[in-house]
């Protein structure tokens, strides 16, 4: 991703030409100073070589001398090692003076070139003879300055839960282009400290940088320093792809100098600072000081701007959203190389080190809430098309949604093997159709295909809800007798689960039972064109085929319009109209959009509607989906299972929202006899009977707390406060960890209740973490609670990963690993 440079070329010839020209000079300066380089490589050889050989002859004389003067007395004498020639004779009217071959140098045979001076002069020439044509090559096709425009239409989104708190961003933030008067000293003086200390005195290529960063890479084992200068990297992002070639290099040294040559150091500085990546979707100063500080780059401090100065080298691995410590280890570098700079002195490199640095960015989007923000950002492009970063506030509920994550994956982990189920999905729905949890599968880092809304899957009996309420429009009600028997319509012979009939049986029953005969007889009885038009004024908008077996569910539906459907039948009006959008915001006071109120749809017939719900409240209080029932509360749903049980659903009401549940595989294997009485129903129990907290307002374990840093090596941590005598049952003082689920006080061994400890890595990070502080168990030691400034210590391990909750753990301690799977924390956190 770069941007536009503010000095691309103009349209006209005349610019292109003496472009041209510039870089042709620069052109020919390179190839005279390769010239010399050769010239005086290939002198020196000569030079040696030469030495070399006139030191052999002299050491080799006394022995070789006879043989020699023998040759050449004989070469004197025979000359050239051809057809003897014919004596010529003097003519008689002249004297002879005809000189002695030996003595006439006209007469000596020409003098044979030495192999290894040819030798030495191609192992030198090739090579220079090939990086002439390849600087050549990379000369002719370079590309113009600023060639690499932006992608159009780019911007940053920052979505809200529905209490406000900003839990994600999605795309690239921009921010405002910073020009010389508004750019911020502190940060000029940072980037040129840390990137490039002799920017302001060398010509666009810095051959003294170069060569210290070759020998510090060729001495550190590795790739440790760049050589690039804050004007190469410019030309790089602003005309050149990131391939790294020897071509590219060569064209960022050209384009370089052609940029020293028509800009002045501050443009090169600002265009840069406007163009560099700065991590977690920032592009540009200012943008990244609004993404990590909330305010823009005008306001930076000298610690931020030495954060954002240390970001460039490795933005994506130091973005302060993702490494913090990391970023603050570089700003930390930064401040000092300031410090050698002369941009600060320092005590002030001292005290910027002291001040603490707060983002004002929710952390790493949280992984499982992809599925969730993937569906956002369609209905944002859909609802507005204003340009700039917009704030979405979005109708997610955080608990909900790391809770439904959690639920999932546990019986997923604990079944799924078993029973042969790969995959599963989860939506719930408020009445109004506001959208509080979505879960599109097992592990959105594996695949980002949503279950929830882009699978289409038979939905077996949880179709047979627009059948009955066709029937129940048609006068049937729930005490309406029909018999269980063997059913024939057309060709097509329905059968039951089971393979046997109950004989004659109320609606409710059949309903409450999914005795597939008796849906049969009813899609047979009210008719196909009633039962597609219910899923329809419901919200079904999948191909419905008027088959006979589409009143057992033979269609292929999505999770959320199945959902939706259950929705209507809770709601005062139909279709319920899923949304996940209320809000969204641009840089004006005025909304970019706000959801409208919705408009009520048509209202279900009362006496219907009653029925229906009765019906679906005998599905878990006596038929398929007792697996679904929660102490306490009001709960309707239906059961679905398809052929093969390839898809296994369930779909559940409560006075406060309406949630489904599928699981299967994603190559439609079956599983291991699943029914959506079985692993739906369970999750769909486990979510509800917690989700009834949340919905009541109790808190879940903080983040923070949960995952709280271990104790700096250089903090002053105070001493304990002298404990009072303990009371019976009570352990108190200062532990020792054996594994995050097993301590040591005073000489006696404590296990945490409901805690599967680890060792490693993570008991040495909860060793760190209570180093000097006390804690306090009651109960028996081999399972006590445990509480450590008022919190419940088993609680903060398990919601940190730093443990798993044991499968007879209290339902905070399940709730707490529920979160901790959703979030990816310490045990559950997996390789990026």
């Amino acid at each position: 991703m770069t941007a536009q440079g503010p000095d691309r070329p103009g349209e006209d010839g005349t610019e292109t030409r003496a472009a041209a020209r510039e870089a042709a000079r620069a052109a020919a300066l390179l190839a005279r100073q390769l010239g010399r380089l050769a010239g005086s490589a290939g002198r020196s050889a000569w030079r040696s070589g030469t030495a070399a050989a006139r030191d052999a002859a002299k050491g080799a004389a006394n022995g070789a001398r006879p043989v020699l003067a023998r040759t050449a007395d004989r070469l004197r004498s025979t000359g050239p090692r051809t057809a003897p020639a014919a004596p010529v004779a003097a003519p008689v009217d002249q004297p002879d003076t005809q000189s002695d071959p030996v003595d006439d140098p006209s007469a000596r045979p020409p003098r044979r070139r030495r192999p290894w001076v040819i030798g030495l002069a191609v192992v030198i020439g090739l090579p220079l003879v090939i990086l002439a044509g390849y600087v050549f090559v990379a000369f002719a096709s370079l590309p113009p300055l600023g060639g690499v425009a932006p992608e159009a239409n780019q911007r940053a989104l920052v979505v809200e839960a529905e209490s406000g708190r900003a839990f994600a961003t999605r795309g690239a933030f921009q921010g405002e282009r910073l020009t010389e008067k508004t750019l911020p000293p502190r940060l000029a003086q940072a980037i040129v400290a840390i990137e490039d200390r002799r920017f302001y005195s060398h010509w666009g290529i810095d051959l003294r940088g170069m060569a210290r960063a070759v020998w510090r890479n060729a001495t550190g084992g590795g790739v440790r320093e760049g050589g690039s200068t804050i004007t190469q990297q410019y030309a790089r992002l602003t005309s050149l792809t990131q391939e790294k070639t020897l071509k590219r290099k060569i064209q960022e040294a050209f384009l370089a100098l052609r940029l020293e040559s028509t800009l002045t150091k501050p443009e090169i500085l600002v265009g840069y600072l406007n163009t560099a990546y700065f991590g977690a979707g920032a592009y540009g100063a200012d943008a990244a000081a609004r993404r990590y500080f909330g305010h823009g780059a005008a306001g930076l401090t000298l610690p931020e701007a030495a954060m954002l100065a240390g970001l460039v080298r490795a933005p994506s691995q130091l973005a302060p959203t993702r490494n913090f410590g990391g970023a603050k280890e570089r700003a930390d570098l930064v401040l000092q190389a300031m410090v050698e700079t002369g941009a600060i002195s320092q005590p002030e490199a001292d005290k910027a080190r002291a001040e603490k640095l707060t983002l004002h960015t929710p952390p790493e989007t949280p992984p499982g809430t992809n599925y969730f923000l993937d569906a956002v950002s369609g209905d944002v492009k859909r609802l507005t098309e204003a340009a700039g970063d917009v704030t979405v506030r979005s109708t997610l509920n955080l608990d909900l949604q790391s809770l439904a994550e959690g639920v999932l994956a546990r019986r997923l982990d604990s079944e799924g093997g078993k029973k042969k189920v790969g995959q599963g999905a989860l939506v719930a729905m408020a009445p109004d159709g506001a959208i509080l949890a979505m879960v599109g599968g097992r592990d959105y880092e594996d695949s980002q295909f949503n279950r929830a809304t882009q699978a289409k899957r038979q939905a077996g009996s949880l179709f047979k809800l627009f059948v009955y309420l066709a029937a129940y429009g048609k006068g049937f009600f729930p005490d309406s007798v029909l018999v269980d028997r063997p059913t024939q319509i057309g060709e097509w012979e329905p059968q039951n689960s089971n393979n046997r009939f109950r004989g004659a049986l109320p609606l409710r029953s059949a309903f409450a039972l999914s005795v597939n005969t008796i849906a049969a007889q009813l899609g047979d009885e009210v008719g196909l064109p009633a039962i597609v038009a219910e899923a329809r004024r419901l919200g079904v908008q999948s191909d419905l085929p008027e088959v006979p077996s589409l009143a057992l569910g033979s269609a292929d539906v999505s999770l959320l319009e199945m959902t939706r459907a259950y929705a209507g039948v809770l709601g005062p009006g139909v279709p319920v109209e899923p949304y996940l959008v209320r809000t969204i915001r641009g840089n004006t006071p005025q909304p970019l959009y706000q959801r409208p109120a919705p408009k009520p749809g048509a209202a279900m017939d009362a006496q219907v509607q009653s029925m229906m719900l009765d019906s679906l409240q005998a599905v878990v209080e006596s038929g398929t989906g007792k697996a679904a029932r929660v102490n306490g509360l009001a709960v309707g749903g239906k059961t679905g299972t398809s052929q093969d049980y390839r898809d296994a659903w369930f779909v559940g009401l409560t006075p406060d929202m309406i949630v489904g549940v599928w699981v299967g595989n994603d190559d439609n294997t079956p599983m291991n006899k699943v029914t959506g009485g079985d692993i739906p129903a369970r999750v769909f129990h486990d979510f509800v009977e917690r989700a009834q907290k949340v919905l009541k307002g109790r808190k879940r374990p903080a983040p923070s707390a949960a995952r709280a840093e271990p104790t700096p090596a250089n903090a002053v941590v105070p001493a304990p406060t002298p404990a009072p005598t303990p009371a019976t049952g009570e352990v108190r003082g200062v532990p020792e960890v054996v594994d995050t689920g097993t301590l040591t006080i005073r000489g006696r061994k404590v296990r945490l209740l409901g805690v599967v400890g680890e060792g490693g890595a993570l008991a040495r990070q909860l060793a760190r973490y209570l180093r000097r502080r006390e804690i306090i168990c009651s109960g028996d030691p081999a399972s006590a609670r445990c509480r450590l400034d008022g919190d419940d210590l088993a609680s903060l391990i398990v919601t940190a990963g730093g443990a798993r909750a044991a499968e007879d753990a209290p339902s905070d301690l399940i709730e707490a690993e529920d979160q901790a799977r959703a979030e990816r924390a310490g045990l559950w956190q997996r390789e990026r």
